[in-house]
């Protein structure tokens, strides 16, 4: 099958918003990277109603900044309170995200969860099980879909442009040491646990159809680098009939560079740049090369993509592309690849069910 330059041009890559479903939306957790779900959320013009942090001041700054009409709590639990909240964005860190999900549900709101979304791959499939009985969405919010390149690239695959892809590999080379001073310093597995949850998603969605057979990792520590954890690591994960590598260099200076590249039947997809946030895409098929100019940014646009496409499956009525279910896969992945590192040999997915010590 062959396609044509309008075709490509066609493609809809962007993040979508439902027709009319408008939701009071409630934000439980309102760190540092809430700066961008709200500014995302207050640009699609959704109406976020209430905001919710332990340290009050902080959760204040961001209604003032982005919504201030919104309430203010310090206890989630009188979030969930209000009945006119129906979709809850739960942003906290990982370790005290399960019991505020489970109340989040019992409170029958739909749920979507920072990533990455449980420590326990046990504990999420309860979480799962959980939803489903509670007739609600629990989607995570692996907001790198969204991202123009990445967003871009998988409706190229899903429209079957480059054919059966066979290979997929993705390195970012970048400085990442800007977490000496907050505890992400004291994360054992920094680079292949909470950064790289992104990339592991992104394999498994320019993959699809296709469970990964083991996976091998590694990491090192450079020679120079002040941080606890390891700053460099790489992934092979073998599927059936396909490959997949990670490369990270999270200590890098100057000169930083992120890229993709993902092998077909019929031609392949390459993008590259500075960062995630710069990047120039094409895809390269026997009939010729094109380079379409890509418009947005991962910032904020991949947390407008994660809420508009939960929003979007409950106004459709239909499970998100982002279900909490699905996501378990690519969790098993991470835990898999740390495991294999800690070990020194290939693991199975799934065979890990808690993420090891971090």
């Amino acid at each position: 099958m062959s396609f044509t330059a309008q075709q490509l041009a066609e493609i809809d890559y962007r993040p979508k918003l439902p027709r009319s479903f408008r939701p009071n939306i409630g934000l439980i957790g309102c760190g540092g990277i809430t700066k961008y779900h709200l500014q995302a959320y207050r640009d699609a013009n959704l109406n976020v109603t209430a905001l919710c942090d332990i340290n009050v001041e902080r959760a204040n700054s961001r209604r003032l900044e982005f919504f201030p009409a919104a309430r203010v709590y310090d206890d989630y639990r009188e979030l969930l309170r209000d009945q006119s909240i129906e979709i809850v964005d739960i942003t906290t860190h990982p370790p005290e995200r399960p019991p505020i999900i489970e109340a989040a549900l019992r409170a029958g709101k739909h749920v979507l969860s920072q990533k990455p979304f449980v420590l326990d791959l046990d504990v999420g499939q309860r979480l799962v099980e959980l939803a489903d009985k509670c007739g609600k969405q629990l989607a995570v919010n692996q907001n790198a879909r969204w991202a123009p390149h990445f967003s871009f690239a998988r409706q190229v695959v899903a429209q079957g442009i480059i054919g059966d892809v066979f290979g997929a590999h993705l390195s970012c080379h970048w400085d990442h040491t800007w977490v000496k001073g907050t505890e992400f310093e004291f994360v054992k597995h920094l680079v292949l646990y909470d950064y790289a949850i992104h990339w592991f998603d992104m394999l498994r969605a320019v993959i699809p159809g296709q469970s990964a057979k083991r996976v091998f990792a590694s990491t090192a520590r450079t020679r120079t680098q002040d941080l606890m954890p390891s700053l460099l690591g790489q992934v092979l994960i073998e599927f059936e009939n396909a490959q997949g590598t990670l490369a990270f260099d999270a200590a890098l200076p100057a000169g930083p560079q992120e890229r993709t590249f993902l092998s077909g039947t019929q031609g392949s997809l390459y993008s590259v740049g500075s960062g995630n946030q710069e990047q120039t895409l094409s895809v390269r098929l026997a009939s010729g090369t094109w380079t379409p100019n890509l418009q947005g940014k991962w910032f904020p646009d991949g947390f407008r993509g994660t809420m508009g496409e939960l929003l979007c499956a409950i106004e459709e009525r239909r499970i998100s592309s982002i279900n909490a279910a699905e996501n378990l896969d690519s969790l098993a992945l991470c835990f898999a690849a740390v495991a294999s590192s800690e070990l020194g040999k290939p693991i199975v997915p799934g065979t890990i069910r808690q993420l090891p010590a971090t």
